[in-house]
């Protein structure tokens, strides 16, 4: 009987979690179904548009206008009376004109900040992919949790139900009170309600992670019997927080955002400042045959020359959005400040969490063994008459339950690993595939 509750609970979680698919090709499916993820990866399409736009400020533009015209004029001349000629004929034209910006300074200001949008819009993508990880080892840990929880649950009412029949046999021998047979049933009943409890959460679980994968998940591998966890490398909190202060995505976002900020007000400044441009055209023109002159005319031009602008007053609105950047950019500056803080607390939550998972999964494993022992304690000291049946089903319930905290911890405890690295700014798919290599 000593080897029975393990037997029962490997058997039980083996039933549904062999032959299953791994952390590593459920990410992969994410990649490809997740519509967050699908909405990053347009967003960075779109931002890598901003430097093609900028650069469009510094090169020339090239127009072309035509026109064409029908003129019917009627002339009156008086003198020693009245004579009124009708002149009828077609004009057109096309022009070309090409503009070569030489002195715009808010254009290379605008260039430089449509550099640092495509740099905001990679780290934006680099954040979404790193939560995309987060969110479905999340999810794919909860599901694993949750048929742990049901596994656990089964296990727990087979061991009950051995009990509540060993209590009911004692009692018709006369060996055990009624009350032993009460306390079995009882807690018989109580688990019966649990295992429905978790078939819905896993239900609940499953769901949760097929909305992020587009498929229904089926035996998903748990983590190998026994594997051992490794701590974060380095194993040094404030090497930690110094990462995610400099590398993480958010803190790189709104690095490129204040930069873009610092920009602006001197693209702003640049509205005092004249502007040059080399201006060259290139047309024709020409007027149809007209019965009344008898002629028609065609003429061609070109032009080539600079053009200065110097603004001498717009109403206030250049000093007014000169203040309006400045404001903006402190605002930015300040934001920065706020996604470092944001970034270093994240990190020391997850490194603590770290920390703590992998005290709590040793001390877990130790309470395993010290549990299995006192159920078999308690077992051969009912058969003897030295303990009674609750003992039995309280050594019991504190083995699975101890079973599944454990099961629990290194499960938080990869998780924070995870959101350790997405703090620092490191998480990568290679993470992933770290995790998955501890999977049966």
């Amino acid at each position: 009987m000593k080897k029975t509750l393990p037997l029962i609970l490997a058997g039980c979680i083996a039933t549904g979690l062999a032959h299953g698919a791994d952390l590593l090709g459920v990410y992969r499916d994410a990649v490809a179904y997740d519509a967050q993820f699908a909405a990053a990866r347009a967003a960075l399409a779109a931002g890598q548009e901003k430097l093609p736009q900028g650069r469009s400020g510094l090169l020339p533009t090239i127009g072309l206008s035509a026109n064409s015209t029908w003129n019917d004029i009627e002339t009156t001349r008086r003198l020693n009376g009245a004579a009124t000629t009708t002149t009828q004929y077609n004009s057109n034209g096309w022009t070309v004109q090409l503009t070569q910006p030489l002195f715009r300074w808010q254009n290379w200001v605008g260039y430089t900040q449509s550099e640092l949008a495509v740099a905001q819009a990679e780290a934006q993508f680099v954040a979404a992919r790193q939560d995309l990880i987060v969110r479905v080892a999340q999810a794919y840990f909860d599901v694993l949790l949750a048929q742990d929880v049901l596994a656990t649950a089964k296990a727990q009412k087979v061991a009950i139900t051995e009990q509540l029949e060993s209590a009911k046999r004692n009692f018709e021998v006369g060996t055990a009170t009624i009350t032993d047979t009460h306390e079995a049933q009882a807690r018989f009943d109580l688990t019966s309600a649990q295992e429905i409890a978790a078939e819905n959460d896993l239900a609940v679980k499953r769901q949760a992670l097929r909305s992020v994968i587009g498929k229904e998940p089926e035996g998903l591998k748990n983590l190998r019997s026994g594997v051992q966890l490794a701590g974060p490398q380095p194993a040094d909190i404030n090497k930690w927080v110094e990462l995610a202060e400099a590398g993480s995505a958010s803190v790189q976002i709104y690095q490129a955002l204040s930069e873009i900020a610092q920009r602006e007000v001197e693209k702003q400044r640049a509205g005092h400042y004249p502007t040059l441009d080399l201006v060259a055209t290139h047309g024709k023109s020409g007027s149809g045959f007209s019965s009344t002159t008898g002629s028609g005319t065609d003429s061609k031009s070109s032009t080539i020359g600079v053009q200065l602008s110097i603004p001498l007053f717009a109403g206030g609105a250049t000093v007014s959005k000169d203040r309006e950047a400045v404001a903006l950019k402190e605002k930015a500056a300040a934001d920065l400040d706020n996604a470092r803080r944001t970034a270093a607390l994240n990190a020391r939550q997850a490194y603590l969490g770290v920390s703590s998972g992998l005290a709590q999964v040793k001390a877990y494993e130790a309470a395993i063994t010290s549990s299995q022992s006192a159920v078999d304690s308690n077992k051969l000291g009912y058969e003897v008459g030295v303990r009674i049946n609750i003992d039995v089903l309280n050594a019991q319930s504190q083995l699975f339950d101890t079973r599944q905290k454990l099961a629990k911890a290194r499960l938080d405890t990869l998780g924070a690993l995870l959101k350790l690295k997405a703090a620092a700014g490191t998480l990568g798919e290679e993470d992933v595939a770290a995790i998955n290599a501890l999977l049966d």
